[in-house]
């Protein structure tokens, strides 16, 4: 077999290209999946709020712990094997998760699911930049938002109006990573072997000298717009269905689409533009959403609610894309999947944590009370951030300058 794939003619560069971006699409999109399910599933199973955020927080933990171990690991050994084990474990998952029959089940493939995506995001996004520099750093920033959104309403898409709704989009994502496994196998590896595989699994934060003063700086926007999407991906169906007086699965899914459609759409209508004004867009942004969104709770308005969603995305994806365009391309080719995996720690922590506190809230006050509140605090850590843009705006020398189209094209 090994043979064979080495004879066999290997992807173009540019399919090969697309197909990790779709890679990181699709893995997205099945860790949102199960977002517009959670009331079907509570009203099955009859588990409490706590219990959904508790399932959102322990995939986010166990996001964490592959980072913080093995994230770092295709920058030794290539991306292709670290690649083809997630894909693997991926797919395995989709089928657990379409066999579930109660919480227990649905929390094992839950941790699952999160040990191979932190084991692999890293890889991807270090892999699309290995093949481009400039459009691999915009895949980073759009593909996860983009496979959040597919994955929400695609899910409540299936749930409203398809038969076996806690299967059948599990098993459409299943087939999608047979495909990419397949696509992988033929792929040939964008990465160089070295070294230090063993003591790259030992437990740390890798941020190269060169960008830590560029990633502390990027913190603060990071943790706010990720602890937003947080919420979103954990609460938020069932706080569209309370503000919009609806018990459709569909209108459940429109917020988590609302939020990351707007955010991949502001990164590449602002892929042009400088990496710290993209963050103060993204913050200013994120604090006039999340206020109309405050507003709309207490008017149970529909539109306002809508607007406020769209306007904080737009947050959330400007925000996330300059903090990576600050930070990643810092980072030496050898040393990129170590910086990403400690990118999405500091995101992966801030969308976990707040989501399971969430939880607690809605369990002692109420939904409403407790997304009052989460978005309040949102706001508080939206505005340290941007305090410490204004701040720091005089010392603060953008890491990757204003690239035309047409330089980008020829990069």
């Amino acid at each position: 077999m090994t043979s064979v794939l080495t004879r066999a003619p290997r992807l173009p560069r540019g399919v090969a290209f697309a197909l990790q971006v779709s890679i990181m699409v699709f893995l997205l999109a099945g860790s949102s999946a199960p977002t517009p399910l959670y009331a079907r599933y509570q009203a099955e199973w009859g588990f409490s709020p706590i219990t959904v955020t508790v399932v959102f927080g322990v995939y986010a933990l166990a996001v964490l712990a592959a980072l913080l171990t093995v994230g770092s690991l295709s920058d030794h050994i290539g991306r292709r094997p670290v690649l083809l084990a997630a894909l693997a474990v991926q797919a395995v998952t989709m089928l657990v998760f379409a066999t579930a029959t109660g919480v227990p089940a649905l929390v094992v493939a839950r941790i699952v699911q999160g040990l191979s995506t932190g084991a692999v995001v890293g890889a991807l996004g270090a892999g699309v930049i290995d093949l481009h520099r400039v459009r691999g750093t915009i895949a980073n920033a759009v593909g996860p938002m983009t496979g959040t959104a597919v994955g929400a309403i695609g899910s409540a898409v299936l749930v409203q109006y398809l038969p076996a709704p806690t299967r059948l989009v599990y098993l459409v994502i299943f087939a999608a990573f047979v495909v990419q496994i397949v696509g992988v196998l033929l792929m040939a590896d964008p990465s160089t072997r070295r070294p230090g595989a063993l003591a790259s699994l030992r437990p740390r934060f890798g941020v190269p000298p060169a960008a830590r003063r560029a990633f502390a700086a990027a913190v603060p926007g990071l943790v706010a717009v990720w602890a937003l999407g947080g919420f979103y991906l954990s609460l938020g169906p069932a706080l569209t269905r309370l503000v919009i007086g609806s018990s459709s699965t569909l209108v459940g899914g429109l917020a988590p689409l609302a939020l990351a459609g707007a955010g991949a759409l502001s990164v590449l209508v602002l892929h042009d533009t400088a990496p710290r004004r993209v963050m103060a867009i993204g913050v200013g942004a994120l604090l006039a959403g999340v206020a109309l969104t405050v507003l709309a709770m207490s008017w149970h308005s529909a539109v306002v609610f809508f607007a406020g969603t769209v306007l904080a995305g737009v947050g959330f994806g400007a925000g996330f894309q300059g903090g990576l365009r600050t930070v990643v391309p810092l980072a030496r080719p050898h040393e990129r999947a170590g910086m990403l995996s400690t990118l999405y720690v500091v995101c992966y922590l801030a969308m976990g944590v707040p989501a399971v506190l969430g939880g607690v809230l809605v369990v002692h006050a109420g939904l409403l009370p407790a997304a009052r509140e989460y978005s309040i605090a949102v706001m508080v850590l939206g505005a340290a951030a941007l305090a410490g843009l204004v701040l720091g705006r005089r010392r603060a020398v953008d890491a990757v300058p204003c690239i035309p189209a047409a330089e980008a094209a020829a990069a």
